[in-house]
């Protein structure tokens, strides 16, 4: 019998992270509800009543920012801009990464490259895109010394890890259970569930999927699967929102109102919202919990003159629920996770570079920069856990044909799943 011991990449990294929250018998996980957000508390102000100048001191250290350009990702954008803001164009430089990232991976590495040559200390990336191990890799024979932390990644974490020196991550598997309890505590009776196979046939959401499907069955939720129309597809986007915008209406009519929409993909977001606004529905967070994911859009709120102001864009969802009469039935993290991963990662990196660590990868020094930053945003705290990958063998069965056997798992110790209590407004 021939043996080899392999680490599964992405697919099978993912279907086991946080495996015990999507067992139908593992108890359901309850973080505390998010506190109210910080619009409804006043900014602290000086004596002159204006508020508090947040520069720092002119230091040593530098940090780059990788993000994605305004049309891939405005909130990381946005987030890059106001760590350099609040730290100082001398200290935080910024870069972007081409919106075709998977065609142009070198124009990502030169751009990295391009931050350790102006003398950058740590480098933070969000999102870590395909060409991010490149990157790394390329930076590290000539700069062996930098400090590297990768937010949602899209390569694999097996590999990543090896390279990164942090990887913060939400724990999208963990929401399937999470997701599922803020339905059942906003009274929810059915869960309509849109995906199509693509999206299904990616074990991260495929993994979430069963979560849902678990606690539903524990929590006595009604789950529904509904296959949507693939946004890349014949029918294009638009094809796919006119699906929802026909769709709602049809699910309510047929299982009531109080019935949770949720959609995998981010372009339903916005006929989704608007969809169970008009029909009384509800709501219980994105694909990808943010504030500002389809929320401004589909609820015709302006963010000029606020953009990346996270507590006046929870008092403005907050009062358009309540003028749709939709209070209690809609809800979602109070914190833009990609702009918590940016934000954090710079917190952290500050504090190592300070020699305010325990050596590259504290983890509780991670915990602090999450719940720092949270707090910001009105959130108590968020929850980490490292990655667990499963160790396989690959063993001959009685016919000689190879098969696939878990015998065992594998932390990654320097891989931190992240997530969030919802705020129901």
């Amino acid at each position: 019998m021939k043996k080899r011991i392999l680490f599964v990449l992405l697919a099978l990294a993912m279907m086991v992270a946080f495996i015990a929250a999507c067992r139908p018998d593992a108890p359901v996980q309850d973080p505390p509800a998010a506190t109210q957000p910080a619009a409804t508390q006043p900014a602290a102000t000086d004596d002159n009543g204006d508020e508090p100048d947040t520069t720092e001191p002119a230091g040593d250290w530098i940090i780059g920012i990788v993000t994605g350009t305004v049309t891939q990702g405005e909130e990381e954008f946005m987030a890059g801009q106001k760590m350099r803001d609040r730290h100082g164009a001398d200290r935080i430089l910024t870069v972007t990464y081409p919106d075709r990232f998977n065609d142009e991976m070198e124009t990502t590495i030169a751009q990295v490259m391009s931050l350790a040559d102006q003398g950058a200390q740590a480098i933070v990336f969000c999102q870590a895109v395909p060409g991010t191990i490149a990157s790394i890799q390329r930076v590290r024979e000539r700069f062996p010394d930098i400090l590297f932390v990768a937010g949602t990644i899209m390569e694999p974490p097996t590999e990543l890890a090896l390279a990164a020196d942090v990887i913060l991550q939400i724990d999208d598997i963990g929401r399937g259970t999470t997701i599922m309890e803020t339905a059942h505590r906003m009274g929810a009776e059915t869960f309509i569930h849109y995906s199509f196979p693509r999206h299904l046939g990616i074990d991260m959401i495929a993994q979430r999927r069963a979560g849902l499907i678990a606690a539903a069955e524990r929590l006595g939720i009604n789950f529904v699967e509904v296959m949507a129309p693939d946004p890349t597809g014949d029918a294009g986007p638009a094809g796919a929102q006119q699906f929802i915008v026909e769709d709602v209406p049809r699910q309510v009519a047929a299982h009531g109102v109080n019935t949770v929409f949720f959609s995998t993909n981010c372009i339903m977001q916005e006929p989704l919202i608007r969809g169970v606004l008009e029909q009384g529905a509800m709501y219980a967070e994105p694909c990808c919990p943010s504030p500002y994911h389809a929320f401004p859009a589909a609820m015709n709120i302006s963010t000029a003159g606020n953009e990346g102001n996270v507590p006046f864009m929870m008092e403005q969802i907050s009062l358009a629920v309540a003028e749709a009469g939709m209070t209690g039935r809609v809800a979602n993290w109070p914190v833009p996770v990609n702009m918590l991963i940016i934000e954090a990662g710079v917190d952290y990196a500050i504090a190592y570079l300070e020699g305010r660590t325990n050596g590259r990868v504290d983890p509780a020094a991670i915990q602090e920069s999450l719940n720092r930053v949270a707090l910001e945003y009105g959130v108590d705290a968020v929850y980490t856990r490292n990655m667990v990958v499963p160790i396989i063998e690959i063993e001959e069965d009685e016919d000689g044909e190879e098969i696939e056997v878990v015998v065992g798992e594998r932390t990654l110790d320097n891989m931190f799943l992240i997530i969030s209590g919802s705020y129901i407004f």
